[in-house]
């Protein structure tokens, strides 16, 4: 039977480990990273896409300081609007054209512009720990620390700007891409997480200069839109424990119970495995069915029950 499905799709689907980055290597990377999806969509589910922008935004913050004096400033929830339209565009046009060259019917697909409300008074808005942007010497640290920037020393790279990481209220926008899904488009929406924005005293919105870790966001849409699965497309096919030393081991499923005792002993880190469990644990916790985490290369053979980590809720 069809299902609604969202795939979120780590960075590593856009810009490799070693590349610059650069449109082409996006495009590239994305036709071998959407060769799964196009499958699940031949079969007739219906489908959310969502993604990361750490290195897009990076590299926007990069040509905003290199133009600074030249050309108007742009906050941070500015950059990641951008990095949605952008990234959006390569998705729409990776997927219809291998609609294309796959013999797949036509399907139309629509980048939806995200933004996600934050909680002004999470405890996380005080705390700035995530990276963003370029690469600062000390000269130039100061002269950000000036301006307000809360700034983190790497020892052999320089100083690099942090900035809150909020935990996601609600994705506003998720009325209108449960509509849009319902007509049988495919949506790529929560791009970077979504634009933050909180509420002010007179009901208005306004932008946060923080960054919504994108798993967390995906969680907190896929439950607002009754999604049956959620597909966490990242850099390794299994969730590991021990991750990184001599007792490494795999692990094909676990139960929810499983995911919060494995958490609460350090096997996943914060920024790296420890977001996406959290947010299988929110997703199967409100009414989801199942989680898989894999590469995006092995994601048709993970959905199927023979690749990835599947998450349930018992």
């Amino acid at each position: 039977m069809p299902e609604t499905i969202l795939v979120a799709l780590g960075g590593n689907a856009l810009v490799k480990v070693g590349q610059q980055g650069t449109i082409a290597e996006q495009a590239a990377n994305l036709r071998e990273a959407l060769a799964g999806i196009v499958e699940l969509i031949r079969r007739g589910h219906r489908l959310i896409i969502t993604h990361g922008n750490g290195p897009q935004v990076g590299h926007i913050l990069i040509r905003a300081e290199e133009a600074r004096g030249k050309a108007y400033e742009l906050p941070l929830d500015v950059c990641v609007a951008q990095s949605q339209g952008e990234t959006g565009y390569l998705i729409q046009q990776g997927l219809q054209n291998l609609f294309m060259q796959s013999g797949v019917s036509h399907r139309p697909v629509a980048t939806v512009i995200s933004r996600t409300e934050v909680d002004p008074t999470d405890p996380r808005m005080k705390a700035p720990t995530k990276p963003v942007g370029p690469f600062y010497t000390r000269e130039q640290a100061v002269l950000l620390r000036e301006r307000g920037y809360h700034l983190m020393e790497d020892a052999r790279r320089g100083y690099r700007r942090v900035v809150p990481s909020p935990l996601p209220v609600r994705v506003l926008e998720a009325g209108v891409i449960q509509r849009l899904v319902k007509e049988g488009v495919i949506v790529i929406a929560v791009g970077g997480g979504g634009i933050p924005v909180h509420v002010v005293e007179d009901g208005t919105l306004v932008g946060v200069e923080a960054v919504v870790d994108k798993d967390l966001a995906s969680s907190v849409l896929a439950v607002a839109l009754g999604v049956d699965r959620l597909l966490d497309l990242t850099g390794v096919e299994h969730v590991k424990l021990h991750f990184g030393s001599p007792m490494e081991r795999s692990l094909d499923s676990l139960t929810v119970a499983e995911a919060k005792s494995y958490l609460a002993e350090g096997h996943f880190a914060p920024g790296s495995m420890g977001p996406k469990i959290e947010a299988a644990i929110h997703f199967l916790e409100h009414g989801g069915r199942e989680v898989v985490i894999t590469r995006p290369e092995t994601a048709l053979e993970a959905f199927e029950g023979k690749a990835g980590t599947h998450v349930f809720p018992l």
